[in-house]
């Protein structure tokens, strides 16, 4: 297990990874992936039991699916940073011929994806199917997902949400990257999403809260989260970030979603992330 110094200097060493994958390409969605590094790397290097020599069955681990998929730079970094794959394969993210596609795909057979991601309002049906299925084999770990809130729009989303319950989905722990913002501007304008813990109640789920950038709040959290499965529901938390996070001109602005730092920008950036762990 590592500490909170630890897992805070992998989080900073992957928002730098982060930024320089995006500017290399000139593409690529940095904002919501450096809202969401604390909690990827808590979840990777600390809560989850997994193995990086990947097996796609995920037997007798726990198993992560990212639902909304073009927050790929954080997860390519965390799963490299991780032991899936070379770090210095990051280099190649969203070439020709890479395996480290836009959104995360399945066809190259990269280590550590299981289904490919980004068409918005698929990954609760996904992971309520691999929970369903663990339980089928009397495997006992746990399915973690990560939804965007502006992903919430997706009417597949609220199907899914209905019948994990029905279903008695207890071994499920699905995250809500509660940040206010998607691609067109703040959520509460493009379509509000009212009270989210007071709906998912309503649906009866267990809701937790956390602040996902405060390592500490997202190490008790995730923890608590997986206390109280096994009690015949699913769990939801409600994980409120900045987009942008850990880089002060991209903090809390949707502009960042989508677009990539020039060479001025990546160089403000990386003074705010000293290299921690090498870069690749």
């Amino acid at each position: 297990m590592k500490s909170v110094t630890e897992l805070k200097d992998i989080a900073t060493q992957i928002r730098r990874d982060i930024v320089r994958m995006v500017h290399a390409v000139q593409s690529g969605h940095p904002g919501g992936s450096l809202g969401c590094t604390d909690f990827f790397t808590d979840l990777y290097f600390n809560i989850m039991k997994h193995d990086p020599s990947f097996n796609m069955d995920a037997l007798n681990e726990d198993v992560f699916f990212l639902s909304n998929g073009h927050i790929s730079p954080v997860f390519y970094a965390t799963l490299a940073r991780s032991g899936y794959f070379d770090v210095k394969e990051l280099s190649t993210f969203r070439k020709l011929g890479s395996r480290l596609q836009g959104h995360p795909a399945t066809h190259e057979h990269l280590p550590g994806i299981r289904v490919a991601s980004g068409s918005l309002g698929q990954g609760m049906s996904v992971a309520i199917g691999a929970a369903l299925s663990k339980k089928l084999n009397g495997d006992t770990h746990i399915v973690y997902s990560l939804h965007g809130d502006g992903e919430l729009d997706e009417g597949q989303i609220w199907e899914a949400v209905l019948s994990a319950p029905n279903l008695k989905v207890d071994n499920l722990i699905s995250t809500i990257d509660w940040n206010g913002q998607q691609i067109d501007g703040p959520t509460s304008k493009v379509m509000n999403l009212g009270d989210l813990h007071a709906k998912f109640e309503a649906f009866n789920w267990q809701v937790l809260e956390m602040d996902g950038n405060d390592m500490e709040d997202v190490i008790a959290t995730l923890n608590k989260a997986k206390s109280l499965t096994g009690n015949g529901r699913p769990i939801c938390i409600l994980m409120k970030t900045i987009m942008g996070k850990g880089v002060d001109f991209m903090e809390g602005h949707h502009e960042w979603h989508g677009i990539a730092p020039n060479d001025e920008q990546l160089a403000k950036a990386l003074a705010q992330l000293p290299e921690t762990l090498g870069d690749y």
